[in-house]
């Protein structure tokens, strides 16, 4: 069976498409489990919360790809991710993710080989289109799990893990 660039780039975008939503899926879990004063609670000052964490997430990923590889206008303003202090819901924090993550995947989805190999810049940074995806899906996923971190540390023994073995295959005793 042969296979096209077209082809490859667009099982690509399928996968980090279905790798976005898989971690979207997980901060839900997370979120079901926080108060909204949890959400925004801090381990110290000069700390992230899951609530800053989510908007951080939500400016990375409309940055890189939404506008670096789907040429949306950025009008990303970083910093007041992070200045950030309550002001946004559970419900209004998931919905700005749920919405992002749906952005991405429309360009993930759409994206072409050519767009893929083009050079770009992005927050002074040289890339090309797929470096900037697997770059913003990388770093999606490595703050999900900061924020599974945080919830856990947040919740004690009271977190609920989403995934629990229940076969030896699954890796249970």
């Amino acid at each position: 069976m042969a296979t096209s660039e077209q082809d490859l780039t667009t099982a690509a975008g399928r996968e980090l498409a279905l790798e976005l939503a898989a971690a979207a899926d997980v901060i839900h879990h997370c979120l079901r489990q926080l108060s909204e004063d949890q959400v925004w609670s801090r381990s110290d000052e000069s700390m992230n919360s899951v609530g800053n964490l989510m908007l951080h997430l939500c400016g990375n990923v409309r940055q890189w790809v939404i506008s670096g590889v789907g040429g949306a206008p950025d009008t990303r303003e970083r910093q007041s991710e992070f200045d950030a202090r309550g002001s946004v819901s559970k419900v209004e924090l998931l919905s700005r993710v749920d919405s992002t993550v749906h952005e991405a995947t429309e360009v993930l989805h759409a994206v072409s080989t050519e767009t893929l190999l083009a050079g770009l810049v992005i927050q002074g940074f040289e890339t090309t289109g797929l470096g900037a995806i697997v770059h913003s899906v990388s770093h999606f996923r490595g703050h999900v799990q900061e924020i599974v971190h945080m919830s856990r540390s947040i919740l004690g023994d009271a977190y609920k893990f989403r995934f629990v073995p229940k076969t030896p295959e699954q890796g249970a005793k």
